[in-house]
């Protein structure tokens, strides 16, 4: 391959945003900032890179083979960011953890995996979140949830749903039904993938009664209203599933409160990709994208992990997939303002320069010309760059 050909490339996974592209992401991006700032959370930034004992802790070690991993000169192995809650668990159990408690933290990153690529699922990519952080009670769950419904609703997006879980709703069946170590995993992994048929042949080798099997059976078509909480109440015979399920009733009740009950809905087969999750997980979904659009959870052990015992809920959302869920609905696409090109005509660029910054100094956008052109000339270019007006100084 010839050497031109190599540096015109950019990495497998990545990509450029182009001035329009990039324009998009940066006012959701704005929109995103100043939604989680007037709700009270402030903002977090941590390194790129992180020891890979930070991506690791609590989680299940097959995670490792999603990551960019490398090597300090000490020989420590380092990897790039896989996500954000443990680096922030990090941060609060390491310099924070005498603050006052609960924390409300947000960012906005970059966060990278290594991954099979298609449309919306790149190995570089981009999420806003938070994690509040010291509280056990069932209203901080319901106010990540509510505030990730303002945040996409505020990003553009108004056709979504938010489906609510808990993770211990299933471990109580499982629990119930007396499974080997083994057979959860695998059955938390079918029901994770939503492969039913291969759920279908896990529980089916088991030496269960028929009825334990078509609970489990299912589990992931547990999919609805508020009628769905009274189905898995049938099917819970122990008090852990029970009390997961009253506690998705008193978040439910408290999102009514909020006035956004109306874009959420019950399945109990959620349980997330990572195992740190502890009790409430959500995830949400977007007519014309096949992915989840945003999602998180209650995670309760974590903190401890890093030697700071904390409960703790957030989300994170990924701002390339809003904004493609925004182009496969055809909705109109977030932008900045372009108010001014300001175009002069031969030896008028002294006044050309005192106008554009009088104009900048009250606020306004403005394109200066590099250069005297004709009036056509500048016409032209500001319908080319899509300014709403043309001041021409002769």
């Amino acid at each position: 391959m010839d050497s031109k050909d190599i540096t015109l490339e950019i990495p497998y996974g990545t990509r450029d945003f182009l001035p329009k592209e990039a324009r998009y992401k940066r006012v959701v991006e704005a929109r995103i900032a100043e939604m989680f700032n007037s709700w009270g959370y402030d903002e977090i930034v941590t390194p790129t890179i992180e020891y890979l004992d930070t991506f690791t802790m609590g989680n299940d070690s097959s995670l490792e083979d999603g990551m960019f991993k490398l090597f300090d000169k000490t020989n420590r192995t380092l990897a790039l960011r896989y996500e954000m809650t443990p680096p922030i668990a990090r941060v609060v159990a390491s310099r924070m953890k005498d603050e006052k408690f609960p924390l409300k933290l947000s960012y906005i990153s970059s966060v990278f995996r290594y991954e099979k690529t298609q449309t919306g699922r790149q190995c570089e990519f981009h999420q806003a979140g938070v994690e509040l952080i010291g509280s056990a009670d069932v209203s901080a769950d319901a106010e990540v949830i509510a505030l990730a419904i303002n945040v996409l609703k505020e990003s553009g997006l108004n056709n979504f749903q938010v489906c609510l879980g808990q993770v211990d709703f299933i471990n109580g069946i499982m629990q119930q039904c007396c499974l080997t170590s083994k057979c959860k995993s695998k059955i938390r992994k079918a029901i994770e993938n939503r492969n039913l048929v291969e759920l279908g042949q896990i529980v089916d080798e088991t030496q269960l009664s028929d009825d334990a099997k078509a609970i489990l059976k299912q589990l992931p078509l547990l999919h609805g209203g508020e009628e769905v909480l009274a189905k898995a109440y049938n099917m819970a015979m122990n008090e852990q599933s029970r009390l997961a399920l009253d506690n998705l009733k008193e978040i439910y009740q408290l999102l009514k409160s909020y006035r956004v009950a109306d874009y959420v809905t019950f399945d109990l087969g959620v349980i997330r990709n990572f195992s740190y999750y502890t009790g409430l997980v959500f995830e949400v979904y977007t007519p014309g994208l096949g992915f989840p659009v945003c999602g998180g959870g209650r995670y309760d052990n974590m903190l401890e992990d890093f030697g700071c015992n904390r409960p703790a809920t957030g989300f994170a959302l990924g701002i390339e997939r809003v904004l493609l869920a925004m182009e496969r609905q055809k909705l109109e696409m977030p932008h900045q303002q372009k108010d001014v090109y300001l175009a002069y005509a031969e030896g008028k660029s002294d006044e050309a320069v005192s106008r554009a910054l009088a104009l900048r100094d009250i606020g306004r956008t403005v394109d200066l010309a590099n250069g005297a052109m004709t009036q056509e000339q500048a016409n032209e270019y500001k319908e080319l760059r899509g300014y709403d007006k043309l001041i021409y100084v002769e």
